[in-house]
C-alpha cells in the first residue's frame, strides 16, 4: 500500500481546480499534457482515473463565450455599424484564444466539484 500523504483542509478544491492541481492536496499537477489528465496526483497520490473526464466543460466554455461575443458584436454592430468582415476579424481571434484558455481551468473545476461531492459513475449513494 503507498504511503498517502495527509490531506491539506486549507486547499480549497474550487481554486485548486481552476489552477489545474490536485482538488484534494492543491499541489500536484492535474495535467500531464495540454488536455490529458494525469493517472493520480504526484503529491497525495490521489487517483483520477475514477473521475468522468468528458466533454461537459465544452458545453459551458460555449454558453459562457457566445454571451460574451454576441454580447460586444450587438455591440459594436449597434454603434459603429462595421461591415462583416470587421466582424469576422474582431470575434474569431476572440472565440478561440478565450475558448482554449477556459478549456483547462473548467476541466479542472468540473474535476473538482466531482472530488468535492464525491461523484462517480454508475454509484448512488442511499
Amino acid at each position: 500500500m503507498p504511503d498517502i500523504k495527509k490531506t491539506d483542509t486549507s486547499v480549497s478544491p474550487i481554486k485548486a481546480g481552476l489552477m489545474c492541481r490536485c482538488p484534494r492536496c492543491g499541489k500536484g499537477k492535474l495535467y500531464k499534457g495540454f488536455l490529458d489528465f494525469a493517472d493520480k496526483c504526484s503529491e497525495c497520490e490521489l487517483d483520477y482515473s475514477d473521475f468522468e473526464k468528458g466533454d461537459g466543460p465544452a458545453v459551458f466554455i460555449i454558453l459562457i463565450m457566445g454571451f460574451i461575443v454576441v454580447g460586444f458584436a450587438l455591440v459594436v454592430e449597434v454603434r459603429f455599424h462595421p461591415p462583416l468582415w470587421v466582424h469576422a476579424v474582431l470575434w474569431t481571434p476572440l472565440i478561440l484564444g478565450g475558448s482554449i484558455a477556459m478549456l483547462r481551468p473548467m476541466k479542472g473545476l468540473i474535476i473538482a466539484m466531482q472530488y468535492i461531492y464525491k461523484a462517480r459513475e454508475g454509484k448512488l449513494d442511499q
